[in-house]
This record gives C-alpha cells, sequence and structure tokens, in this order.
C-alpha cells in the first residue's frame, strides 16, 4: 500500500508501525493527521486502537485498509474516516486521498449521530447501543501502560488527575472522574462518592465505621472505601 499512496500523495510522509502497541506508541509521539489502519495487528487489533484515538482531544483521520468486510460497523462507530477493502485500487484510494486533503485543508465539525445513523443504515447495518470503555492509556512512572478496563479495581480522583487502582499497583489518567464515568458501563462500575467509582466484582461488602460512615470493603484488598451521603442508596440491598 506505500507505494500506491506514494503515488497518489507523494508529499505523504509515512512511518510504519510493527504492530498495534507500537502504532499507539508513534502515534502519541508523531500526532499525525492520517492513521492507516489493518484489522488484525498483533499486541492491539485496529478496531481497539481506533476506540482509544477516538478519546483524545483531537483525533487523527482513520482509515482501514483491510480484508476484512464484516468490522465495518464496528469501524465506523470508532469514527473511521473511510474503510478500504484489499485489494485497494489506485482509483479508489486516490478518491480516499483526495477526501483526506479536502477534510485537512477544512476542518469540519465530527459527524452528528443522526449522519452517522444514516451512513450505516446505506451500508446496510444498525446501530447498538455505545460500548462502554475498554481500554485506558495510563501513566505508571516513566511508562505509558495500557490496562484493560478489567483490571481496574477503584478510579479515584487526584488533585489534577484520576488514580487508577489496580491489583499489583497504581496508574495516572488526565480524564476527570465525571467524564469518566460517562464512559464506563454503570451495571460494572458504581460510583459512591464525588471522587470514588469502583469496580462491583471487587466489592466484597460495607460496614460503617465509629463516625457511622458508611465504608466498602474490598475483595482481597484493607483499604476500605467511603461512600458519601449522595450514593448510600444503592448499598441499602446488602
Amino acid at each position: 500500500m506505500e507505494s500506491q499512496l506514494a503515488l497518489v500523495w507523494p508529499e505523504l510522509r509515512i512511518t510504519r508501525a510493527a504492530n498495534g502497541i507500537q502504532a499507539l506508541q508513534c502515534i502519541d509521539e508523531l500526532a499525525p493527521d492520517v492513521v492507516f489502519l489493518d484489522i488484525q495487528m498483533p499486541g492491539l487489533n485496529g478496531i481497539d486502537l481506533a476506540a482509544r484515538l477516538c478519546q483524545g482531544s483531537n483525533p487523527p483521520n482513520v482509515v482501514f485498509a483491510t480484508a476484512y468486510d464484516h468490522y465495518t460497523l464496528k469501524a465506523f462507530e470508532n469514527a473511521a474516516f473511510d474503510y478500504l477493502l484489499k485489494p485497494i485500487g489506485l482509483e479508489r484510494l486516490a478518491r480516499t486521498v483526495a477526501r483526506l486533503k479536502a477534510a485537512l485543508a477544512r476542518p469540519v465539525a465530527a459527524p452528528t449521530l443522526d449522519v452517522l445513523t444514516a451512513l450505516l443504515h446505506h451500508l446496510g447495518v444498525t446501530t447498538p447501543a455505545s460500548a462502554s470503555l475498554q481500554w485506558i492509556r495510563a501513566a505508571s512512572g516513566r511508562e505509558t501502560r495500557l490496562v484493560a478496563i478489567d483490571e481496574v479495581i477503584y478510579f479515584q480522583s487526584n488533585d489534577k488527575y484520576t488514580s487508577v487502582v489496580l491489583a499489583d499497583g497504581e496508574c495516572l489518567i488526565r480524564t476527570p472522574l465525571s467524564k469518566l464515568k460517562e464512559q464506563l458501563d454503570g451495571q460494572q462500575f458504581w460510583q459512591i462518592h464525588r471522587g470514588v467509582i469502583v469496580a462491583a466484582k471487587h466489592v466484597a461488602g460495607t460496614r460503617t465505621d465509629f463516625r457511622g460512615r458508611l465504608q466498602v470493603l474490598l475483595k482481597g484488598r484493607t483499604e476500605p472505601l467511603i461512600v458519601s451521603r449522595n450514593y448510600i442508596d444503592q448499598f441499602k440491598q446488602m
């Protein structure tokens, strides 16, 4: 595909990545305007990578170039700019490049829900409920760690950051807790305090401390989490 891109977009600077994790690192470092993704990549597949990019404040234009035609819906759910099926004809690629150049020269707002629904309808697919967050890119010391949402025990506000507490330690993300809550599955993650959201599967039970405050006890951990009055009702059945 690189040779085809060189023909239809000779001024384009191309950087290759060997796998999904490396691609994510390159995107973080280079902040490209356009990303071409395959679906099946080792480490992190193209759909999950696109989902991560969508969460950024200024995501690149993502074009899928793949031999798999049954991921179209998931691709457009994650704001794909285009979806190219291999083998990709030069004329088809040239049309995509022309659209990309126009979009980069004249930025437009992201498609509205109605526009996206119409596009998916045209493709012959229906739109399910929006997917909840599956991965988090978090800072751990000098490293950036890709954390599966299933690994999280709880989230806690921490000054300008949000702490992500895991079984093997703690890392930080910049996403505020209020924004994070919108992306989480409410059945799996419970907000128990203005500054704390806990994974329901890690809740062992509750108790009342000597001050009369309700506390959440966690499986395999010693620290209790305070439940504020606004969130006590969800524990009345426990």
